[in-house]
């Protein structure tokens, strides 16, 4: 048995909910596993936090345990519906609401979770060949994205950004100020800590590509690798190893979260 505070997260509310429900209906983790099709061992994943349960999972406990629906919205409060993305980004988009902790690299562009609408927007619209409305869509997506950063128990982001990513121009320079200014807002948010990698810096490791971690209470358990033509997600314990010795080298020459802040702003006066 491990001890589950029900308070500390919606996850956490979910993997209590369904261990309560089936001790007061006297199932053991077997016996239930057989009434909606899972292993015992995958159960004792979901009533342990150890693994994340579906969403036909959370309907089939109400239907087993005679619920109007309770085990379906709690599912629905700790992992929320995903915003319209790509099939490609569908699985981080995941993670970016399910994950503790996430530790992003971008040596270009600003992180998708800080974007402006309009500084999203020339991005994807630089795509050859996309529709208006694939566009729309996908500025649509990225902006709910966002939500991760308003959850109660959204996770913690540490950005390193590339000091190039501030001057460089996307969009018209107004498009950019705005941006930069909405990342000096966002780097005041008490989750969230960005740090500038400066053009001197010896952080050519990260120059290859972007990369995002994953993390689950102190373990990072997935990343997600920027490439042509789109990104993926990948599990491999070896890669995900090596991407988090990557991420550490490239930290250690960013400048501080203080100074960093400062060279947001200082760029922000730049484009006027």
């Amino acid at each position: 048995m491990v001890d589950i505070d029900p308070q500390s997260s919606g996850a956490a509310r979910f993997s209590y909910e369904l261990r309560r429900h089936r001790l007061r209906a006297g199932m053991t983790q077997e016996q239930f596993g057989r009434r909606v099709g899972y292993s015992e061992s995958l159960i004792g994943m979901v009533e342990t936090c150890r693994r994340i349960p579906t969403e036909g999972l959370a309907q089939l406990c109400d239907q087993v345990f005679g619920l109007d629906g309770v085990m379906h919205g709690l599912y629905l409060d700790a992992w929320p519906p995903l915003p319209p993305v790509p099939e490609h980004f569908r699985d981080w988009a995941a993670e970016e609401l399910r994950a503790t902790a996430l530790r992003l690299w971008d040596p270009l562009l600003i992180p998708g979770l800080f974007q402006t609408e309009q500084y999203a927007r020339w991005i994807i619209e630089c795509a050859p060949g996309i529709t208006a409305e694939e566009i729309d869509r996908r500025v649509s997506g990225r902006m709910q994205r966002k939500k991760a950063l308003t959850l109660d128990d959204g996770p913690m982001v540490w950005a390193l950004l590339d000091e190039g990513v501030l001057h460089r121009p996307i969009g018209y320079p107004q498009a950019i100020r705005q941006q930069l200014e909405y990342l000096v807002e966002v780097a005041r948010h008490p989750k969230v800590t960005i740090q500038i990698v400066p053009y001197g810096a010896k952080a050519g490791a990260g120059l290859i590509g972007a990369f995002g971690i994953a993390e689950m209470r102190g373990v990072p358990y997935t990343v997600y690798v920027e490439a042509q033509p789109h990104g993926r997600t990948i599990g491999e314990r070896g890669m995900i190893s090596r991407l988090v010795t990557r991420y550490d080298a490239i930290r250690g020459e960013a400048q501080s979260q203080s100074l960093s802040l400062r060279m947001i702003e200082e760029a922000v006066r730049k484009w006027t």
